[in-house]
């Protein structure tokens, strides 16, 4: 029998696993991240939500989304070979993942040894929300389109984590001044430590986003002005910048 037409009997190389473990992530990156948006929006009504059948509902949604973000990351491992460099490179998925555990020791709140009840909570916004802003960079391919998605994102999870530390109690209030921040960089008027960290950190991002904006625009026109001199055959047109 031809050889090439035998299987090879060595086991795969852990480059080869984690390269296997990398192709099978972008395989479900679009799936996973319409997940991951929508995971965001779960967390939200969680944390809004008065009526005990839609908390149950809402409960057990989190709970089916985070299982299938486990099993994905398991899967991913497993196909790696659970090597050192898979878990070297995600490492922070893992924490993460674990946040939602801490909501099984909430009755140590009782006993006041830690609020472990909001750290939970706080855990879990932080948790959807870096989720989602991956999930907006694995559906969106535009530079503009990732940022103005990531930006959303920003402003919700932010929001969130204003109602849940009870810098506002007011939702509303939270995310009007959440997206004030995020776009300008003021307009928090609470003046815990939290709000001003939060607004340090909402004012560098939304430097960030206005020199991407510039730098895009900037990439843009300067394409078109080559675009004008150059002619169809890939020369550069005479009549261009002549007086």
């Amino acid at each position: 029998m031809n050889d090439s037409h035998q299987f090879s009997s060595e086991p795969p190389t852990p480059g080869d696993s984690l390269t296997a473990a990398e192709m099978l992530a972008r395989r479900l990156d679009r799936p996973m991240g319409v997940l991951g948006l929508v995971f965001l929006f779960v967390v939200l009504g969680q944390l809004l939500a008065t009526n005990p059948t839609l908390v149950l509902a809402l409960s057990i949604a989190g709970w089916v989304f985070w299982a299938v973000f486990v099993a994905e990351f398991f899967l991913r491992a497993y196909i790696a070979g659970f090597s050192k460099a898979f878990w070297k490179k995600n490492w922070w998925q893992v924490v993460f993942l674990l946040v939602p555990f801490l909501r099984f020791f909430r009755a140590l709140q009782a006993v006041r040894l830690l609020r472990l009840t909001r750290v939970a909570r706080v855990g879990g916004i932080l948790s959807a929300g870096i989720r989602g802003s991956r999930s907006a960079g694995r559906l969106l391919s535009s530079r503009i389109g990732w940022m103005v998605a990531v930006t959303a994102v920003v402003i919700l999870a932010t929001s969130q984590l204003f109602y849940a530390t009870g810098t506002h109690s007011n939702y509303g209030e939270a995310l009007f001044e959440s997206a004030m921040a995020t776009i300008t960089g003021s307009g928090i008027t609470p003046e815990t430590g939290f709000a001003r960290v939060m607004q340090v950190v909402l004012a560098v991002y939304s430097i960030g986003v206005f020199a991407t904006l510039a730098g895009s625009l900037g990439a843009f026109f300067l394409r078109e002005d080559d675009r004008r001199r150059t002619t169809p055959d890939g020369g550069i047109n005479p009549g261009i910048g002549r007086d």
